[in-house]
């Protein structure tokens, strides 16, 4: 249990900044703490999505090799969830 819950946290880290850089327009107006919280949605929400879809809802799957795919679902949930935490929480920039 707490191998998972370092692994989501670290993932979520990578996967968050991941998805900040793919996420349209300037996201850095929104805390670390906040895009990390991103990334570990993003590591939940992709694997359960590419489970149904891919998997007929069987999280547990473990094919063979490195699967790029379950990978590239993860990135594109968090940089959906960096646009949305980005619109309703980010920070204000200062114009001189």
């Amino acid at each position: 249990m707490i191998g998972w819950i370092l692994f989501a946290i670290i993932g979520g880290a990578i996967i968050g900044y991941l998805g900040k850089m793919v996420a349209p327009g300037d996201r850095d107006n929104i805390p670390l703490w906040l895009t990390i919280a991103c990334g570990i949605g993003g590591v939940i929400i992709g694997n359960f999505v590419y489970a149904i879809i891919w998997h007929s809802g069987n999280t547990n799957y473990d094919g063979p090799g490195f699967d790029w795919w379950r990978h590239i679902w993860q990135v594109v949930v968090a940089a959906v969830l960096v646009v949305l935490a980005s619109g309703t929480s980010g920070r204000k920039k200062i114009s001189a």
